[in-house]
């Protein structure tokens, strides 16, 4: 079932205003406990771990984004 483009828009501002604080809050702890018991690894593997950590949640996400910076398709440009 496709998402209509203003359930999309919900769907994204509730992403980035609740979901991605609350996710940022648990890589942070869950990647600071894993570290913690395997040892501080070298500064460019956590970088990495950190970085990649950020980017991870996005590609789950990315058909609720796609589109929504857009105007409606059954709009006429007018908002």
């Amino acid at each position: 079932m496709a998402l209509s483009h203003k359930a999309k828009r919900r769907w994204a501002i509730l992403i980035l205003v609740i979901g991605l604080p609350i996710y940022m809050i648990l890589a942070s702890v869950l990647a600071t406990t894993v570290l913690g018991w395997l040892g501080r690894p070298s500064i460019l593997l956590e970088l990495a771990i950190y970085v990649g950590l950020g980017v991870l949640w996005v590609f789950p996400l990315k058909r609720v984004f796609m589109g929504v910076g857009q105007a409606a398709p059954d709009e006429d440009g007018d908002r």
